[in-house]
C-alpha cells in the first residue's frame, strides 16, 4: 500500500466511526463472536504459520498465542456490557440537583502495531480489545513474521469489512505511511527504538499511544528459595520461544551462597526439558532471522558459558545457553537478550541489589523466588518494574483480570481485560443539570451572603 491507499483506508474507517456503526453493544457482541469462530476454524492453519516464522510446536501455538486470544473474547463478552455501562458517582452538594456520571466511548480510528515473537497473540489482543470499546481498526502486523501476517490478514477479510478492520502488511515503508496519518489512538508493541519514533509520530497529531515495550528484566533467587522449582520456572520462562519472550526473565541475579546448587539445578533442568540436543527437539523453536542469530550469537562469551552455546546459523538456531562469572560491564548485560542466553550474576545484600536494579531501565517484568514472605514484600515494593512474580515466571500476562504493561523505558500503558476496554475508551464526565432549581450564588453581582454560602458549600 501507498501513502494515497493508506489515506484512504484511514477516512473510509473515520467515515464509518462517524455514522455510529461500531456505538451499538449488540454489534459488537456479534463481530466478537464471529471473530472467535473464524480463529476456531484456522486453528490448525495458525499453528502451522506460527511453526513457519517461528518454529513453535502445537502445543505453545495453543499455550501462548490462540488460546489466550479465545480467552481474551470470552471474558469479553462476558462483561462488555458491564464496561460499557454508564458509571454513576457522587454529586458534590455544591451542584445539588443534579447527576453525574462517567460515560465510556471509543476513541475513533486505530492504528495497532504488532511485533513478530507472538505475532499472533499480540496483533488479535488489542484488536479484540478495540473492537470491544466500540473503536475501528488498522492493524499493522510485523514483516518479520510473513506467514502469521498473511494469515491474519486473510483471517480478518473473511470477518471484516475494511472500513471496520483492516490489514497492512509490509515493512518499514508502511510503517512510515501509517506513522504520517492522524490516528484517534495508536497501540504499539515493540522495541524501544522504535516505540520513541511512534511516540514523536504521534505528538504531531497529539494522539494518545499506549507503547508495550521491553527491557531487561531481573530474576531474583535469593537464599531461602526452593532451587529445583525455581530452576524449574526459570528455565521455562527464559527459553520459550526460544528466549524471544518480552517477560522473559533476562538476566539472573542469584544470592552467592546458593549460586552453585542453583546452576546445578538449571542445567538439569535444561536437559529435562529440551533433552541432551536440545537443537534436535521439535517443541524447542529457533530465531527469528538472520539479523537477530547474529546479535544474540555475539553476545555469547564462550569463556564463561557452563551449558550450551552451540549455534546453528543453517537453521537459526541457538542452544539454551547459561553463563556464569557474568558482570554488568559484560556486552550481554548491556542490552535486551530477546534470545535463549541465561546470564547468571551474583549478590550478597539484597537492599544493594535492589538500589542497582532501580538504577538502570525500569524492566517490564521481575521475578522473585524466595521463601521470605517479607523480602517478597520490600522486593515488590521498593523495586521499579512493570508487573512479574513471586517464586515463577510469565504467568502474570496470561489473565484478563490484571492488566499487563510497563512504564518509563519498558512502557507506557497497559490491557488485557477491563483494562484493555479502558485503555480503548474514554471516560467522558458528564453532570447532568435539573432544570427546576437554579441557585443565584454564583451569579454576579456577588453579595456577601453568597461569599458564605460558597465556603459552606466547597469547604
Amino acid at each position: 500500500m501507498n501513502q494515497n491507499d493508506i489515506h484512504e483506508l484511514v477516512e473510509k474507517q473515520r467515515a464509518y466511526f462517524y455514522s455510529n456503526a461500531t456505538l451499538n453493544i449488540d454489534g459488537r457482541i456479534r463481530t466478537l463472536k464471529k471473530l472467535k469462530a473464524c480463529i476456531l476454524k484456522h486453528e490448525k492453519e495458525i499453528a502451522t504459520a506460527l511453526e513457519a516464522d517461528l518454529g513453535k510446536s502445537n502445543f505453545e501455538s495453543y499455550m501462548c498465542e490462540t488460546g489466550l486470544i479465545l480467552s481474551e473474547i470470552s471474558y469479553m463478552l462476558k462483561h462488555i456490557r458491564k464496561f460499557a455501562r454508564e458509571k454513576r458517582v457522587h454529586t458534590p452538594l455544591a451542584q445539588f440537583h443534579s447527576r453525574s456520571f462517567m460515560k465510556p466511548g471509543p476513541y475513533g480510528v486505530v492504528l495497532v502495531m504488532s511485533p513478530w515473537n507472538y505475532p499472533f497473540l499480540l496483533s488479535l489482543d488489542p484488536l479484540v480489545d478495540a473492537i470491544a470499546a466500540g473503536n475501528t481498526v488498522i492493524l499493522k502486523p510485523s514483516a518479520y513474521s510473513p506467514n502469521t501476517s498473511t494469515l491474519i490478514k486473510k483471517m480478518i477479510r473473511e470477518c471484516f469489512s475494511p472500513e471496520m478492520v483492516a490489514v497492512v502488511t509490509g515493512g518499514r515503508a508502511e510503517n512510515t505511511s501509517l506513522l504520517e496519518e492522524h490516528f484517534d489512538y495508536i497501540f504499539f508493541t515493540g522495541s524501544q527504538n522504535v516505540g520513541k519514533e511512534v511516540m514523536k509520530k504521534a505528538s504531531a497529531h497529539l494522539t494518545p499511544v499506549t507503547l508495550e515495550l521491553g527491557g531487561k528484566s531481573p530474576c531474583i533467587v535469593d537464599e531461602s528459595a526452593d532451587l529445583k522449582l525455581a530452576a524449574r520456572r526459570i528455565v521455562f520462562g527464559k527459553y520459550l520461544n526460544c528466549g524471544q519472550t518480552c517477560v522473559a526473565p533476562d538476566y539472573i541475579c542469584c544470592h552467592s551462597s546458593v549460586k552453585d546448587a542453583f546452576l546445578n539445578e538449571v542445567k538439569k533442568q535444561i536437559q529435562l526439558q529440551f533433552g541432551e540436543h536440545p537443537l534436535s527437539n521439535p517443541g524447542y523453536g529457533k530465531i527469528i532471522n538472520e539479523k537477530h542469530f547474529n546479535r544474540i550469537s555475539g553476545l555469547i562469551d564462550e569463556n564463561k558459558v557452563i551449558c550450551g552455546g552451540y549455534t546453528a546459523p543453517a537453521t537459526l538456531h541457538i542452544e539454551p545457553t547459561v553463563m556464569d562469572h557474568v558482570t554488568y560491564e559484560d556486552n550481554v548485560m548491556q542490552e535486551e537478550i530477546f534470545g535463549p542466553i541465561m546470564p547468571v550474576l551474583t549478590y550478597d545484600s539484597l537492599d544493594e541489589l535492589i538500589l542497582k536494579i532501580n538504577t538502570m531501565p525500569h524492566p517490564l517484568a521481575l521475578y522473585f523466588f524466595t521463601r521470605d514472605k517479607a523480602a517478597a514484600r520490600k522486593v515488590t515494593a521498593q523495586c521499579q518494574f512493570g508487573g512479574g512474580c513471586i517464586n515463577d515466571t510469565i504467568i502474570h500476562l496470561a489473565t484478563s483480570e490484571m492488566p499487563f504493561g510497563g512504564f518509563g523505558e519498558s512502557g507506557m500503558g497497559g490491557y488485557h481485560g477491563k483494562e484493555g476496554f479502558r485503555t480503548f475508551s474514554h471516560y467522558k464526565s458528564i453532570v447532568d443539570k435539573k432544570t427546576w432549581l437554579d441557585l443565584p450564588m454564583r451569579y454576579q453581582p456577588y453579595k456577601e451572603i453568597h461569599n458564605k454560602l460558597i465556603h459552606f458549600f466547597l469547604k
